[in-house]
């Protein structure tokens, strides 16, 4: 799947696709440790807003599902012009009224926004871009979950040595049949050491990748 630059609603893949492949990445990293940490995390995560992308430093993306197909996906990559643009772009013209405006205009105001995306009626959207607008950042950012084989890279350091490991759990977390027991069976720590399976199982009931997805708000740790 190609991103465009800028990007393109139809770039993106379907929200439950794209929240499969990152919140898998999200569970096989989780540890108690970085729970414990709050809101001052780097990597990539889940908690009660959805999940979360944090490089500290060049990008950051947060994904959440705010009720039955509706999801917004918002954040920033460095190669995002939209809030240097002149005249600014409004990145949340023709939003619709659930979109967590909030979180989103204090992010405006910070200069910490690089564009918006919101998913409802089986579509992807977006404000609309000046034509000479060159780059949103949706690419740099997302294409490592919009991807499958991107997404699959990135359980490299995650998994046991067995080649299919990999695609073993993201079929499973596509399917919303991921297991502890599948965990137990296939994750490693980054040091090839033992997973920290409560932490995963944690994560892995937020995100709904054994069964139902919860809502923003409802998610249960």
């Amino acid at each position: 799947m190609t991103i465009h630059r800028p990007g393109l609603p139809g770039d993106l893949p379907d929200p439950e696709l794209l929240w499969a492949r990152w919140a898998l990445n999200a569970v096989v990293r989780a540890t108690t440790a970085e729970e414990d940490r709050g809101g001052h995390r780097t990597g990539v995560w889940s908690d009660d807003e959805g999940l979360h992308l944090d490089d500290c430093g060049c990008t950051w993306w947060t994904f959440s599902r705010i009720t039955e197909g509706r999801y917004v996906l918002y954040g920033e990559d460095e190669s995002s012009g939209c809030k240097w643009h002149e005249p600014p772009v409004d990145m949340l013209a023709g939003g619709p009224g659930w979109l967590p405006y909030e979180e989103l205009r204090d992010r405006l105001s910070g200069y910490e926004l690089g564009c918006v995306y919101w998913y409802e009626d089986g579509a992807w959207a977006r404000a609309a871009y000046p034509g000479d607008l060159a780059d949103d950042g949706l690419d740099c950012g997302m294409s490592r979950f919009a991807e499958r084989a991107e997404a699959l890279g990135l359980l490299a350091d995650h998994v046991a040595y067995d080649g299919g490991a990999a695609e073993l759990l993201m079929a499973a977390a596509e399917e919303r049949r991921l297991t502890p027991e599948l965990l137990a069976a296939h994750v490693v720590a980054e040091d090839r050491g033992d997973p920290d399976l409560p932490a995963m199982v944690r994560a892995l009931r937020r995100t709904g990748l054994g069964g139902q997805v919860a809502a923003a708000g409802q998610l249960q740790a």
